[in-house]
């Protein structure tokens, strides 16, 4: 079974049709890479899994339960984690008050504090800045709290909303690399992403979608040899 299945999806802006019935699965474990133009929905299917938007018709069944109702803080608390696009941090209060804000859904301290520490070794910058209000953090630093706060609710898939949007290419590569260690260290991945050559270049499989529709799937490697993938998407 699926960890994470989306069947049918159907979601409007108003009268516009955003998703068109749009399938996909991710199974336990894997990196999986959702690419398109600007508009052609991968946002809007990530707001849709993740409870931010009620889809007009289909379901989103993550781990053998339905969630297409449920309210999206109910959703964090059944394992699932959403780093939204533009990175979303509290600018004026401090990192680990960020961080701290991430495991609400969770009581144990000791847990809590073993899981900081964890962050805090993926991302020894955050610890270093600790102390500091985060919208004082460089693009790429509040780039890598918006993850070490989804992180901090133990979460076993993650959502990641074009994580290297506006980052200078060394930053670019230093969020791919932790995404690579956040699922080596058995976090499921969703991750929507501009930049196609990287998410495919780690990724395990990709999903290809066009105005609301997914017109391709497969292995990341064969999408990444596809000449229409490498004509669209991978500036080849």
């Amino acid at each position: 079974m699926a960890m994470l299945e989306v069947k049918d999806l159907e979601v409007y802006y108003g009268m516009i049709q955003a998703l068109k019935g749009i399938s996909f699965q991710v199974n336990e474990g894997e990196v999986i890479a959702l690419i398109g133009a600007n508009g052609a929905g991968k946002t809007t299917t990530l707001h849709t899994v993740s409870g931010l938007l009620t889809p007009k018709h289909g379901s989103v069944t993550f781990e053998g339960t339905e969630i297409t109702k449920i309210p999206a803080h109910k959703i964090v608390e059944l394992g699932m984690a959403h780093v939204p696009e533009g990175r979303r941090v509290f600018p004026s209060l401090s990192v680990l008050q960020n961080l701290k804000l991430g495991a609400y859904t969770r009581k144990d301290k000791v847990e809590i504090r073993e899981t900081l520490e964890m962050v805090y070794s993926r991302f020894p910058r955050l610890e270093e800045r600790k102390n500091q209000p985060a919208g004082t953090l460089s693009g790429g630093e509040q780039q890598m709290l918006a993850m070490g706060r989804a992180l901090m609710s133990k979460p076993r898939i993650i959502l990641m909303d074009e994580p290297s949007m506006g980052l200078s290419p060394i930053f670019v590569n230093e969020i791919f690399d932790i995404i690579q260690k956040v699922s080596a260290g058995g976090t499921t991945v969703l991750l929507v992403e501009q930049n196609a050559k990287k998410a495919l270049s780690i990724a395990d499989r990709g999903y290809v979608l066009e105005t609301g529709k997914i017109v391709l799937e497969g292995k990341a490697s064969e999408l990444l040899n596809d000449e229409s993938v490498k004509k669209a998407y991978l500036g080849e």
